[in-house]
Order: structure tokens, then sequence, then C-alpha cells
């Protein structure tokens, strides 16, 4: 761990104490804290203290320089790898990991779901990209241990806030552009925008790898960077596949040459997933074979298509929380379906709102039931969130149960042999915020406590 600490909560002797004015939190405040708790130094942007301090004029500014010019040497050689995208960015970046461990070829995961290295869970992280600080600690964790490759879910707002200060990748991912985040950037233009500063944390000879069937595509095009595509129509390229309740046959070309694979994942969305990971993979250098001979031991990310046997069906707990993926993921089950497709969702509080009724149209077209329920409503009344999720709704066929446990059990509770029930939204996570307070909630947990019951 670095000695230089942003939480005087994390403050051991010793260390320096850096007071970062947030948006809703100001570091000034807890400044006797961290000395009481051993602080050595104080870097602020005014006061005076009973320690040796630092005034500057930007205590943030200050803490990306400083790291900058004293850390990120230590890293030179790991491989940084960076996956960037509305959709796929968890599902891609373990698939990356897991493969290059299978491989022997050590590596850590940052991302949604948490911190990884060599296929453990170290710990759960708050955000998809950690601040600045928190990801030079983890980078250095990981190097400890002997790691290799760092493979990083990069969001949107990461790379607006600057998180990523010195951190440059040798290969970047691109899955998919599609609405989500409009209540932060407003525009697909400006969401786009802010996708394209990944580029500016490339190496000298970092290559670019994007989904070619993707409109935007050729935006993430930067010169003197090579350029490699995935898609129908891609570099590596889907000849066909064939999907199935628990795998999907595929068979794709590249440079001349024919591959057929059975990846342990269902739908198309996750052929995309894994094709990327595979270019990702084999662009390093790694044979191609090699990486298909290890593919079925690969695994799913926890709340991604989570597939459970309940009432002679199948629950599908999957954390599909845009349009696009909500309708990927129905479309999916749809092709698969012997009975009836059963859908649970909600739209998140305090989140860009314009998503809502699309989100309820596309739900209730392509489900042949729904059950619209709270996702994390946050400071926002329910009935409100669900109001503008029905504004988009045009069928009759869903009911409203706000309370999420229960969804889940009536959602179970309707189900004919052959139904899937897809619980969307939630995924991997085990808590839902009601107000400004967490309570426990796993969607998994509660198909698992139905079956015992």
């Amino acid at each position: 761990m670095l000695k230089i600490k942003t939480n005087s909560k994390l403050v051991e002797p010793g260390d320096t104490f850096v007071a970062i004015k947030g948006n809703t939190v100001d570091g000034h405040q807890y400044i006797e804290e961290a000395i009481n708790k051993g602080a050595r130094f104080i870097v602020a942007e005014h006061g005076e203290y009973k320690v040796p301090t630092l005034i500057v004029k930007d205590t943030t500014e200050y803490l990306r320089e400083t790291l900058s010019k004293d850390y990120s040497k230590d890293f030179k050689d790991l491989k940084f790898i960076g996956i960037t995208g509305t959709n796929g960015k968890t599902t891609t970046a373990l698939l990356t990991s897991e493969t290059l461990n299978e491989l022997g070829e050590s590596s850590a995961y940052i991302g949604t779901i948490g911190f990884y290295i060599n296929g453990e869970l170290v710990r759960e992280l708050p955000n998809t990209t950690p601040d600045i600080l928190t990801l030079y600690n983890l980078i250095y964790e990981a190097k400890e241990q002997g790691v290799k490759y760092i493979v990083m879910e990069v969001s949107s707002q990461a790379l607006s806030y600057d998180r990523l200060t010195n951190i440059n990748y040798s290969i970047i991912g691109f899955t998919n552009l599609t609405e989500d985040h409009l209540d932060y950037h407003k525009t697909m233009e400006n969401y786009l925008n802010a996708k394209l500063l990944i580029l500016d944390h490339l190496k000298d000879d970092a290559k670019i790898i994007v989904n070619s069937d993707d409109p935007v595509h050729d935006r993430f095009k930067k010169e003197g960077h090579k350029f490699i595509t995935f898609g129908f129509n891609g570099d590596y390229k889907i000849n066909n596949f064939d999907t199935g309740a628990a795998e999907t046959k595929l068979n794709f070309s590249f440079d001349n040459k024919d591959y057929d694979v059975v990846i342990p994942l269902t739908s198309k969305f996750n052929v995309y997933n894994y094709l990327t990971m595979l270019s990702i993979v084999h662009e390093y250098g790694i044979d191609i074979n090699k990486i298909i001979k290890e593919t079925p031991n690969l695994k799913a990310p926890k709340g991604r298509c989570e597939t459970y046997k309940v009432n002679h069906g199948y629950a599908i707990v999957d954390y599909a929380h845009t349009p696009d993926a909500v309708e990927k993921v129905i479309t999916a089950y749809n092709e698969l379906k012997k009975g009836k497709v059963i859908t649970i969702v909600g739209c998140g509080g305090d989140r860009d709102p314009k998503k809502r009724p699309i989100m309820g149209s596309i739900a209730t077209e392509l489900s042949d039931y729904v059950i619209f329920s709270n996702d994390n409503p946050r400071t926002e009344n329910p009935e409100d969130i669900m109001k503008d999720i029905l504004e988009g709704v045009k069928k009759d066929n869903y009911e409203v149960i706000l309370d999420r446990r229960e969804a889940i059990k009536h959602g179970i509770d309707i189900m004919k042999p052959n139904d899937i029930l897809l619980i969307l939204g939630k995924g991997h996570e085990n808590y839902q915020i009601i107000g400004k307070t967490k309570i426990h909630l796993d969607d998994a947990e509660e198909v698992l406590n139905y079956k015992s019951n």
C-alpha cells in the first residue's frame, strides 16, 4: 500500500494525508482525524495544522502529478489491457483475465465485480474503474504478487474524471456503444467522446481492437496504431454460431483459416464478448488453438447470464440494465425458449430517466410477460420511476410488484414447465439502495432460497 491516503479512516502512522475536495465530501473536514491516526504530513488547499503541511492550489491535481511522477515508472513492465464500451465490459475483461491465467500468464482483473488476482477475488470495489489512488494501490498489490497483465474495465466516467493518469494500455478493446449514462453525458456524442479519451492512454506500440459491427467503430482509429476488428465483417470474422441453453458453437475465421470452438456461454452477445477476448489474447502472440483449448475452462462472471433450474424451467440472473442490453438478453432467450419468457426488470433512481420508457417498451414487446419491479430507487420515489417506465408500454402483458423479493418469488410461482424467468438489472449486486441506505438483496440468493423452501 502506498503511504498516501485520501480517506482519513485508512490512515496509518507515517502516512501523508491529501485532503481532496469532492462533489459531496470535503477532505479538509477530516484532517484532524487523519492527524490523530498518525498522519505525518498534510497536503491541503488551505489551513494551518500541527504537522508539516503543504498548501497547494488543487489537491486533486497534486495527487495525480505525485502518483504519476513518483510511482507510475514502477509499472513499465506490466501489460495493461483496457476494455471500454456500454455493454460486455465485465464479461470480456473477466474472460480475458481467466484465459491468460489458464495459459499460465499471471493476470489481475479490475472492474465492476471487484479486484481479482489470478482468478481469486481479493476485494470488491465501489466503482467500475476506481479513483486514481485506489487504482495505483491495486496495481502495486498485483505487481507484488508477480502479475504480468492488468485487465481493466474502463468506464466513461473514469475517463471524464481523469482517473487514469499515466495508466497506458498496450491493447484496448471496444465492445459497443448504446444508450446509457445520459444523465451525466447528456448526449450520445458526448458519451462517445468520453469513451474516445481512452485513445489518450495508449503506449506507443499499442493495438486498438474494435467491434466492426458497431456503427461508431471507425472513430476509435488513431494514427500510428494497429487497428484490428472483430465481427461479421471483421479481421476476426464470425461465420456462424449456434446457441444452446448452456453453450454456443462458434465458427470464425482469421488470416484465411477457419476455427471451431464451443463457448461455455450462451447468446449472440457472448459470441462478441468471447471474440473480443480471443483477439486481444492472440494479439499478444498466443496461438489461437491454445486459446480454444482452454475455452472449456472459462465461466461467466457472477450476475452475467447465471442460470438456475427452478420449477421445471430456468431462472436467469443478469446485469442487463440498459435498453440495448435488455433487448439483447430477452432476444437471446426468445431464440432458446420452449415455453414462455417472463421478465423481471426495473430502472435505477437518480439516473437517466430517458431510458425508462424505452426499457418498458422493449420488455413488454419482447417478453411473453413482464413483472416491473424496483431496481435501486435511491432517493427517487419508486412510483415515479415506475410511471416513467410505463409511459413506453403499449401492451397489457405486465404487472407491477415494487418489492423485488416478492417480484422474484411471484415470477417463480407463475412459471410453467420449460418457461424462462429473466431477472434483469442487478446481476452481481448483493444490495439494493433505497433512499441513501443499502439493504442486502441478492437476486441469485433469492432464487436459491426459493428452491430450498
